[in-house]
């Protein structure tokens, strides 16, 4: 729910100071400064709460704490891209093909109750799905209309 509510408040705030800055209305420059700004956040998690955020990645999977480390680099590098118009395309590509890879590790904590901020196995299990998949969904296709679409 927190990315979604930095994600829309980032958007009417970058709708309005481009507004006041360009003296017109550049909606789609808006929803990348939002995403960038929700994928800065979000980042922020996976150097707070590795532990937790490691305990959403099966146990198949080795070094998983460098994993969660590497996706948050990963989360600011798009973030990055986004907002330069050069490689805007390429990272929204990019975090689309991210949203999708996630969505297993998403899938596998609500199975297992993950709770990644407190690094315990007492979450809110599959319920969250309802809201995760969805959500997983408004984030790729608010990628593909602000980043890709011409």
């Amino acid at each position: 729910m927190k990315p979604l509510i930095v994600l829309l408040v980032s958007f009417i705030i970058s709708v309005l100071l481009i507004k006041a800055i360009t003296a017109t209305y550049n909606f789609t420059l808006a929803a990348r400064v939002a995403m960038a700004t929700m994928l800065l956040f979000t980042a922020i998690g996976h150097f707070a709460f590795t532990k937790g955020m490691s305990m959403m990645i099966p146990k198949c999977i080795p070094f998983k704490e460098g994993l969660v480390y590497v996706t948050g680099v990963f989360e600011i590098l798009v973030a990055i891209g986004l907002l330069i118009p050069r490689f805007k395309s390429l990272s929204g590509w990019a975090l689309i093909i991210f949203l999708l890879l996630m969505l297993p590790a998403n899938i596998y904590a609500s199975m297992h109750h993950v709770n990644y901020q407190k690094g315990t196995f007492n979450g809110n299990g599959l319920l969250y799905l309802w809201f995760r998949i969805p959500l997983q969904i408004v984030f790729i296709v608010w990628t593909y209309v602000s980043s890709i679409r011409l």
